[in-house]
């Protein structure tokens, strides 16, 4: 299996391997130092430090599988179609409830920000629509309706921020 990410999304998680990996010899540093304050069994800096050099050391594997894994994407879309990092107004009858929400990567997804991944059940749904289609949302236990009521090109930007985990 690989995973969908644009050539921006590769360049960050470079970018964020090149700074991990530069603070590597200042962790190891406070593991050693920590050590040295005596008994580990009741030493809490010593399993701090620890805990912060393995997930720095973790997040540098998962960043390096991830580029490794990586199939680079297209972000181009057909002009009046919903495509990657589009702003899409969209409209849910059932609520009577509006929102804009922009289609991205599974990298960048963030819906409290609302940023929604292509792979999501509304990315999935809408990309590749136009303004006015009303397409069916389905999340594998419910389906419902939405209507899509406008559509703003957007692109592959590095303003927005990979995700943590």
């Amino acid at each position: 299996m690989y995973n969908e990410l644009t050539q921006v999304d590769i360049d960050k998680m470079k970018r964020e391997i090149e700074e991990r990996i530069a603070r590597r010899p200042a962790l190891r540093e406070a593991v050693k130092a920590a050590k040295e304050l005596g008994d580990l069994s009741e030493n809490d800096e010593y399993r701090s430090a620890r805990r912060e050099k393995n997930s720095n050391d973790s997040r540098i594997r998962y960043l390096e599988n991830m580029i490794r894994t990586a199939k680079i994407i297209d972000v181009s879309s057909n002009e009046g179609e919903v495509g990657l990092f589009d702003e899409v107004g969209i409209y849910y009858p059932e609520d009577d409830e509006r929102r804009t929400i922009r289609i991205v990567t599974t990298l960048r997804n963030d819906v409290f920000n609302n940023c929604i991944s292509k792979e999501s059940p509304v990315g999935k749904a809408i990309l590749g629509h136009r303004v006015g289609d009303t397409v069916t949302v389905d999340t594998g236990k419910i389906k419902y309706p939405i209507l899509i009521e406008s559509i703003k090109k957007g692109s592959d930007d590095d303003s927005l921020p990979i995700t943590s985990y």
